[in-house]
C-alpha cells in the first residue's frame, strides 16, 4: 500500500487518463497498484473498494473522484423506500410505500395540545392509534393492549415508555431523529409486538458541528448537545428532569390528580381521617448518551446508553389513642438500556450490522399500610440481553435482500413480601429464543409497484418449538394520484403484562411483566391483514384502509377486568375488524384533516360468558379527530377536537343476593360509559437571538373546554354490603408553556 496520490500518477501514465479531485478528498488515503492484467474499469473498481471513493469516468481520458455518501445514510441503506405521502397530517410526518408512518422530529411542525414533539403523544394523532386512558403507557393500536407494541430505541427493546407514570413520553425528542410506526406488514427483522412496532432512531451520522439546545416547560427542564470530538468521533448527550418536586405548577396539579386518582395515595387520604398521606415527593428524569466513531470510511462503531426513572415517596400517618405513627411508602420505576453496534460497508452492494444490547427494567414498591397494619414489598424485574446480525444486499437498483439472525435471553422475576401475616413469594422465568429471517424488497423500474415479502422463523428454547411468521407489504400505483396497498403478517411474542390486583404497586403502576410458560401464560400469536386505497392529488389526501386482526394466547389477567372476571385466570383471544378513514387537505400555510375509525373488538374465552364472545375492554367502536394547523412566518398554531365512543362496562345485577360477600354482575361489558370529547390548542413562536442562537416559546391547553370525561367505571362492595360506583376521570383543563434555546 502506498499514498493514493502516487497510485494516481501511475494510473495517469499507464492508462493515459487525467483525474479531477479535491486535495481533501484523497488526503490520507492509501491504495495498491493494480494487476498488470487489469483494464481501466477493473483497476478503478479495485481502487474504489480500497479507498471508499467514487471514480466517475467522464470520457476515455477523464475521471472525476468524489467522496462517497455516508454508506449508512438513509439514502443508501433505504434507497428503495418511496415516500407516498409527504406532510401526512402535518409537516414532518410521511407515509412510505411499505405502509409505515415516519415522523421526522427535526422537521416536525405542530399538533394540537403539544408544544414539543412528544414521540408517543404524537403517534396518537394517526388513525387507528389511541389511548383509552390518555397515557403513553397504555397505547392501543387497533384494539391491542400496550404490551403488544414493540417499542425500540435505537434497536433496543424498552419496557418502560412513560414518565409521570404514563402521562409524558420517556424519550427525549431532540435526539430522536426519526420514528417509524408500523401497524401491519412489518419487516421480518422485527420480533415481538403483535399489535405494532414503534421504532425510534437517533441520528447515526457525524454532524461535524456543535449543536445544542435547552429549555423548560411546566413539568420539566431538559437539554441536549451534539459534540464533535474529532473528525471521526462525536458524542450526543441529552438529559431531562422534572421540576415538580420544587416548583408547584397548574400542569403538575392536574397531572397529580390524574395519576394518583384511585391509588393507595389518594385512598388513604379519603379514609375518614384514620390515615392520611402527606409529604409526597415525586420526580422523574431521563439521560441518554450516544458515542459515534467512524473507524474508517467503511467501518462504524456506535455505543448507546439510556436511563429512565420515575420515583415517588410519601408518608402515611395514623393516630390511635393520641399516638401518631408515620410510615413511608415509595414506588420506583427504571429502565436502563445500553447497546454497541458495528456497521460495515463492504462495497456498493453489501452492508452488514451487528449489535449487542441489554435492557434492564425494575419496578419496586414498598406499601406501608397503617390502616390494615402491614407492609407489602413488590418487585418486577426484566433483563433482556440480545444479539442482532443483519446483512443488506443491493442486487440492483430495483431489488435488495435482507437477511439476519437474532438471539435474545429474557429473564423476568416477581417478588412479593408481606409482614402481617408473614408471606414471601418469588418466581423467575427465563426464555431464550433464536430467530433467522430473510426478505426481498422490490421496486419496479417505473416506481409504480412495490413489494416486500419475507419469512421469519423463531425458535423458543424453553418450549422447543418453532414459530413461522410470513409477512408481506405490497402497493401498486394505478396513476400518480391513486395507490392500492395490501399488508399482512404473522407475529408472536413471549412476554406480556398482567394485573394480579388493581392495587398492586400502590395502584399507580399496577401492571407487571411476565414470561410465557406455554401453559397458564401461552405464547401470544397474531394474524392480521389490511387493504387500503389512497388518493393524493393537489394536496388533497383521501385514504381508506380496512383491516382484520386475530390475536390468540391472551390471558384474562392481562386485560385488566374489574368485573366478575377480575380474579379469573383464563386463556382466550380477541378479534378486531374495522376501517380507518382520513381526509387531509393542505394549503400553503394551512392543513386540516378529519380522521374516523370504526371497529369492533370482541373477546372469545371458552370458559367465560358461556363461551360466547363479548366486547373487549378497549373496544372503542367510533373514534374521530377534526384538527387543523396554521403557519404564518415564525408563528404556528393548532386546534383539534377528539371524539370517541365510550368503553364497555359491566353493571351489577339490580337484585343482589342477601348477605352476599361479592358483587353479582350482569352480562360482561354489555353497557358503555359516556362518550369522550376533548378539545386541544397549541401555539409556537420562533425568533432569533443573536447570530447563532434562536428561541421558541410555546403555549398549549389540553382539554380547553374542561370537559369531565370518564375514562373508566367500575363497582366496589362496601363494608356494609352496599355497592359504590367508582369513576376514573380524565385530565381537566391543563395549560402548559415551554421555552427553548437552540445554539
Amino acid at each position: 500500500m502506498q499514498p493514493l496520490s502516487n497510485v494516481l500518477k501511475h494510473f495517469e501514465e499507464r492508462f493515459q487518463v487525467h483525474f479531477t479531485y479535491l486535495d481533501k478528498a484523497i488526503e490520507g488515503k492509501t491504495a495498491s497498484l493494480p494487476s498488470e492484467n487489469f483494464n481501466l474499469e477493473q483497476a478503478l473498481e479495485q481502487l474504489s473498494s480500497e479507498t471508499n471513493l467514487d471514480f466517475i469516468v467522464v470520457d476515455e481520458h477523464s475521471v472525476v473522484i468524489s467522496v462517497r455518501t455516508n454508506p449508512f445514510s438513509e439514502f443508501i441503506v433505504q434507497k428503495l423506500e418511496e415516500v407516498v405521502v409527504q406532510n401526512f397530517l402535518t409537516k414532518g410526518i410521511s407515509k412510505k410505500s411499505d405502509g409505515k408512518i415516519t415522523i421526522d422530529t427535526e422537521d416536525f411542525d405542530i399538533l394540537p395540545g403539544l408544544t414539543e414533539p412528544d414521540v408517543l403523544q404524537s403517534i396518537q394523532a394517526l388513525p387507528g392509534i389511541l389511548s383509552v386512558d390518555e397515557t403513553v403507557s397504555n397505547i392501543n393500536v387497533r384494539g391491542g393492549t400496550h404490551d403488544q407494541n414493540l417499542i425500540l430505541w435505537d434497536g433496543i427493546k424498552m419496557y418502560q415508555s412513560g414518565h409521570f407514570f404514563g402521562l409524558v413520553s420517556a424519550f427525549n425528542p431532540y435526539l430522536t431523529k426519526r420514528v417509524n410506526v408500523s401497524k401491519n406488514g412489518t419487516s421480518v427483522k422485527y420480533g415481538d409486538g403483535v399489535s405494532s412496532v414503534i421504532d425510534m432512531q437517533q441520528s447515526n451520522a457525524l454532524n461535524q458541528n456543535f449543536d445544542a439546545g435547552a429549555g423548560f416547560n411546566l413539568l420539566s427542564a431538559s437539554g441536549f448537545a451534539k459534540i464533535p470530538l474529532s473528525k471521526k468521533t462525536e458524542v450526543q448527550i441529552s438529559a431531562r428532569r422534572s421540576i415538580t418536586d420544587f416548583i408547584f405548577t397548574p400542569t403538575y396539579d392536574q397531572y397529580l390528580k390524574r395519576v394518583f386518582e384511585d391509588s393507595d395515595f389518594t385512598n388513604s387520604q379519603q379514609n375518614n381521617g384514620s390515615s392520611v398521606s402527606s409529604n409526597e415527593h415525586f420526580y422523574f428524569y431521563d439521560v441518554s448518551t450516544k458515542f459515534l466513531y467512524d473507524v474508517t470510511d467503511s467501518d462504524q462503531l456506535r455505543f448507546n446508553f439510556a436511563s429512565i426513572n420515575n420515583n415517588l415517596n410519601y408518608d402515611e400517618s395514623s393516630t390511635v389513642n393520641s399516638v401518631t405513627r408515620t410510615s413511608e411508602s415509595n414506588l420506583q420505576q427504571t429502565n436502563l438500556a445500553t447497546g454497541l453496534e458495528y456497521l460495515k460497508y463492504w462495497n456498493a452492494n453489501l452492508t452488514t450490522t451487528a449489535q449487542i444490547y441489554l435492557s434492564n427494567y425494575d419496578l419496586d414498591a414498598n406499601n406501608a399500610n397503617l390502616t390494615d397494619d402491614f407492609n407489602l414489598i413488590q418487585e418486577n424485574k426484566v433483563k433482556d440481553l440480545g444479539l442482532k446480525l443483519n446483512a443488506t444486499n443491493h442486487i440492483d437498483e430495483n431489488l435488495k435482500l435482507h437477511s439476519g439472525y437474532q438471539f435474545s435471553e429474557v429473564s423476568v422475576s416477581n417478588t412479593e413480601v408481606i409482614n402481617n401475616p408473614d408471606f414471601n413469594s418469588f418466581s423467575k422465568r427465563i426464555n431464550r429464543s433464536h430467530a433467522i429471517y430473510s426478505e426481498a424488497e422490490f421496486t419496479s423500474g417505473n416506481k409504480n409497484s412495490y413489494a416486500r415479502i419475507g419469512l421469519r422463523i423463531n425458535y423458543v428454547d424453553r418450549f422447543s418449538e418453532f414459530y413461522t411468521e410470513p409477512r408481506i407489504a405490497v402497493s401498486h400505483k394505478f396513476s400518480n394520484a391513486l395507490r392500492l396497498e395490501f399488508l399482512a403478517e404473522f407475529k408472536s411474542q413471549t412476554i406480556s403484562q398482567i394485573i394480579d390486583l388493581q392495587d398492586d404497586f400502590l395502584g399507580i403502576e399496577k401492571r407487571r411483566w411476565i414470561l410465557s410458560d406455554n401453559e397458564e401464560v401461552p405464547m401470544i400469536e397474531s394474524k392480521q391483514a389490511s387493504i387500503g386505497l389512497h388518493y393524493n392529488k393537489n394536496k388533497l389526501l383521501l385514504s381508506a384502509e380496512a383491516f382484520v386482526k386475530d390475536v390468540s394466547g391472551i390471558t384474562s389477567r392481562s386485560q385488566g377486568f374489574q368485573n366478575q372476571y377480575q380474579f379469573v385466570n383464563e386463556i382466550g383471544s380477541y378479534q378486531t375488524k374495522g376501517i380507518d378513514l382520513l381526509v387531509n387537505k393542505q394549503f400553503d400555510s394551512f392543513s386540516a384533516w378529519l380522521s374516523y375509525s370504526f371497529s369492533t373488538n370482541d373477546y372469545k374465552f371458552e370458559n367465560l360468558n358461556n363461551g360466547n364472545s363479548f366486547p373487549n375492554n378497549v373496544d372503542v367502536r367510533h373514534a374521530a379527530t377534526l384538527a387543523a394547523t396554521y403557519n404564518y412566518k415564525a408563528f404556528k398554531m393548532a386546534l383539534g377536537l377528539n371524539y370517541r365512543s365510550g368503553r364497555p362496562t359491566t353493571l351489577p345485577l339490580e337484585n343482589q343476593s342477601s348477605g352476599s360477600s361479592f358483587i353479582e354482575y350482569d352480562t360482561p361489558n354489555d353497557q358503555r360509559i359516556s362518550e369522550y370529547i376533548r378539545t386541544d390548542f397549541s401555539a409556537i413562536y420562533q425568533f432569533q437571538i443573536g447570530k447563532k442562537t434562536k428561541a421558541t416559546v410555546g403555549a398549549s391547553v389540553w382539554n380547553i373546554l374542561n370537559r369531565k370525561n370518564i375514562l373508566n367505571s367500575y363497582f366496589i362492595l362496601n363494608d356494609d354490603d352496599t355497592i359504590s360506583k367508582i369513576e376514573n376521570r380524565s385530565l381537566g383543563i391543563t395549560p402548559n408553556i415551554s421555552f427553548r434555546l437552540w445554539f
